[in-house]
């Protein structure tokens, strides 16, 4: 590289044209994305602060699907040919954003919604079904705010080569607290602009 800087300074190279490798276009159909929760509760509040963000990202525009981690086997507890897990991994593969949201136990997110992220792959054979999605995160909790799980949901994204939108939604005291959806509202729209 040092030996080129004599070219570049006498202007020997030509500029790349940045419009030409990376094309904008943009997508003319709406934003698909698929939210994760972590509970199984029949009184979840991580459902139900799910199933308002896809109801917020629909207002926006997007096209969702909420996955139930009702059944979904241990991850290598069963083949990837598991009903649960395929059914996990097409939505995964459809989706181009994704919301994940897990409620707060013992200072970190549910095993349930660790296994769901420990279902998706890394790689199905040359395709990474993750890379370059967009992904919000949100937590719940029952006693004061916490960001020990957005922290840790966003490490995970990051690991699977996700874009994570800066803005996330922890709802404390979730039980109190559902009616509050002003941060949840923002983190949607973001993520339907980021996607």
């Amino acid at each position: 590289m040092a030996d080129d800087l004599p070219n570049i300074a006498a202007g020997r190279f030509h500029a790349i044209d940045h419009d030409a490798l990376f094309p904008c276009v943009r997508s003319t159909h709406a934003p698909k994305i698929l939210l994760l929760y972590g509970s199984v509760r029949k009184r979840s509040f991580s459902r139900l602060v799910t199933q308002e963000a896809a109801r917020l990202l629909e207002a926006f525009g997007a096209e969702t699907c909420i996955y139930n981690p009702s059944g979904l086997p241990l991850p290598d507890e069963v083949e990837p040919s598991h009903p649960k897990v395929k059914e996990l991994r097409d939505m995964v593969q459809w989706c181009e954003g994704m919301v994940w949201c897990s409620p707060e136990r013992h200072g970190a997110m549910t095993g349930i919604m660790k296994a769901q992220i420990d279902w998706i792959p890394l790689a199905l054979g040359a395709i990474r079904p993750t890379q370059g999605k967009t992904l919000a995160v949100m937590q719940v909790s029952g006693g004061s705010q916490s960001f020990n799980v957005v922290n840790q949901l966003r490490i995970l994204g990051r690991w699977m080569r996700l874009i994570t939108i800066p803005n996330q939604s922890s709802v404390a005291k979730a039980y109190d607290e559902f009616d509050d959806n002003d941060r949840i509202t923002d983190v949607m729209e973001e993520l339907v602009k980021f996607t």
